[in-house]
């Protein structure tokens, strides 16, 4: 597989983990969700209802869905499957994680990959730390990274070596520390780019720089506003070119989407994303866009 990489081409192949394979029982919520830092214990019957309509949207995209097993030793957070990897010119490269309590998720998912035909492209290690959802493709050859809690200086070098001369330029973005160590703060908390020329931000918390680089490459900004921050305003997945799937709960920021030309879909997700700080972007491992 070469791929393509960008946030916004049509997306014809993504890692999921269900709702099912992840929470397991209401049990294993109850043992888990405190020392994760989740707002509030996740209801397991609803999430699982929520999780198949989020299924339903993403496989209306027609993408391949690469399912991830249930996998003794791994957390409700495996559920979130951007951040065990990012994805590189070659295939998947598994990341080393920031969250230690989400350790064991990149061997996972690079061995799941791995036995159903994804190549990988090499790996990140200790003490090196990187997560998927502090990378983004702007385009096929401009790489962006966040350098925060999660990732870390050490991280990047690997992964810039990893990735050769397959990029024209990486930047490197200095996340602020938002909310302290517990915080759930990657760059995709900040930013999602929904086409080539169309971005969701947060203004308040993106770092100049890297707003003025976005506006010096022709972007139109959208900017979500505080009161739908927190609900996830700014989590939004490109299923293709300003064809978007978000947390119902946000009309403003949608509102502001479909004005710019969008088409835009939504799901309830009280359980499966904010109660765990976990949007749609966050919920998938895009594995190839066309």
């Amino acid at each position: 597989m070469t791929a393509t990489l960008s946030e916004y081409g049509p997306l014809t192949g993504v890692l999921l983990k269900h709702a099912r394979e992840a929470f397991v029982s209401d049990e294993q919520i109850a043992g888990q969700w405190t020392w994760l830092n989740y707002t509030a214990a996740p209801d397991f019957s609803k999430a699982l209802k929520e999780y198949d309509r989020f299924t339903e949207i993403v496989a209306g995209s027609g993408a391949e869905i690469v399912w991830l097993p249930h996998h003794d030793g791994l957390t409700l957070d495996s559920m979130y499957t951007r951040d065990a990897s990012v994805l590189g010119v070659d295939g998947a490269i598994p990341c080393s994680m920031g969250k230690q309590a989400r350790a064991g998720e990149p061997a996972a998912q690079g061995e799941e990959l791995r036995s159903q035909g994804w190549p990988l492209s090499g790996t990140i290690a200790a003490p090196g730390m990187l997560e998927g959802g502090d990378l983004i493709w702007l385009d096929a050859r401009t790489v962006v990274v966040g350098e925060g809690r999660r990732t870390n200086a050490e991280g990047i070098r690997q992964l810039t070596t990893l990735l050769g001369d397959s990029f024209d330029e990486l930047s490197v973005v200095a996340l602020p520390d938002y909310r302290g160590e517990h915080d759930v703060m990657h760059l995709m908390s900040l930013i999602s780019p929904v086409d080539k020329d169309l971005a969701v931000v947060s203004s308040t918390l993106l770092p100049v720089p890297f707003r003025t680089m976005l506006l010096d490459r022709g972007y139109q900004l959208i900017d979500v506003p505080e009161d739908e921050f927190e609900s996830m305003g700014t989590n939004v997945l490109a299923l293709g070119p300003r064809d978007c799937v978000m947390v119902d709960g946000n009309p403003k920021t949608r509102a502001a989407l479909e004005r710019a030309g969008a088409r835009v879909q939504v799901f309830e997700g009280v359980e499966i994303s904010l109660k765990g700080g976990g949007g749609p972007t966050c919920l998938t491992r895009p594995l190839a866009r066309s």
